[in-house]
């Protein structure tokens, strides 16, 4: 990916006087992350969003409360929506059994990290199929994902949303990690078994070898997903919500772990080109876990974080 010509370090920088595209910048939070979340927008508008007034989406399972709305529009000057998930989008999928769940999650607590937590997994349920489907959102045609208490090192001097239009991008990332094992221990096999029964879903030219090795071994490879920039017409496609209502009906996402993460990853490595998909390499971005600071000096001039220890360098 970081071999792109269409290196967004050369991009052109967007007049901010432009028309905005159909996007917007979408967190999924809950009421008692209000300093994350204003720490995290706070920094989005410092380092971009100040330029360009694209608008904020806020999304909680529950109703935001006057509290949380009034001081997380206090730190920014840009339109802020907030909205409550459908109940139809939010709870224990209609494919596993309750028993089976509270069995599984007792199984894998401690087993690894949100191991025993029944909400991490309807977040990643939601996130891997239902985000895109909220009314705020079904105007828009991209979408950039934040988190609360994330940290954005570097200044945005162009419309990363114009960026991926104008090159025929799907997909953006900062960070690709490799999955805990023990989370996704069947989703490789239950893939292969949608691929086999969908070859017409399927386009001749995929880069499905980046999450499949050459012994057809997952490799656990997968965009770190709580930072995307995506065109949103990927999630809404047939081939992508066949592929989420197949993983749905296996049970996965609460049998296992199966993040949002490796789920988004292996479905663009099965329904993306290569050249559709872009590493924001001039984004500086931590979140607990990982850090991405850019090492070129055409970016490091950009940016406030320090070289040396970088996940995507070593």
């Amino acid at each position: 990916f970081a071999a792109s010509p269409k290196h967004s370090v050369h991009y052109q920088p967007a007049n901010a006087n432009d028309t905005l595209l159909r996007a917007a910048i979408v967190a999924l939070v809950r009421n008692s992350e209000i300093d994350g979340i204003r720490s995290t927008i706070r920094q989005v508008d410092d380092r971009f969003n100040r330029e360009f007034g694209y608008p904020y989406i806020l999304l909680n399972d529950e109703d935001f409360t006057d509290e949380f709305k009034t001081r997380v529009q206090a730190v920014t000057k840009a339109t802020i929506q907030f909205g409550k998930l459908p109940a139809s989008h939010w709870g224990l999928s209609p494919y596993v059994a309750e028993d089976k769940v509270k069995a599984a999650l007792a199984h894998n607590n401690g087993r690894y990290l949100y191991g025993g937590s029944y909400s991490y997994r309807l977040m990643c349920r939601y996130q891997s199929g239902f985000i895109h489907k909220h009314p705020l959102l079904a105007h828009l045609d991209y979408y950039w994902r934040i988190e609360p208490g994330v940290d954005y090192y570097c200044n945005l001097p162009y419309d990363p949303f114009r960026f991926m239009r104008d090159n025929n991008l799907i997909y953006g990332f900062t960070i690709t990690p490799t999955e805990i094992e023990p989370t996704v221990e069947s989703l490789w096999d239950v893939t292969r078994k949608w691929m086999l029964e969908n070859p017409e879903l399927l386009p001749e030219k995929s880069f499905i070898q980046w999450t499949v090795d050459k012994k057809s071994k997952y490799t656990m490879c997968h965009f770190w997903s709580n930072f995307e920039i995506v065109d949103l017409s990927f999630y809404r496609s047939a081939a992508y919500e066949s592929y989420f209502q197949h993983l749905d009906r296996a049970g996965g996402f609460f049998y296992e772990r199966w993040g949002d993460a490796p789920v988004h990853s292996i479905a663009a490595s099965m329904l993306l080109h290569k050249e559709q998909v872009h590493w924001f390499e001039d984004i500086g971005y931590h979140h607990p876990g990982y850090t991405h600071c850019p090492n070129k000096p055409e970016m490091q001039r950009n940016c406030i974080c320090r070289t040396g220890k970088e996940f995507m360098y070593t």
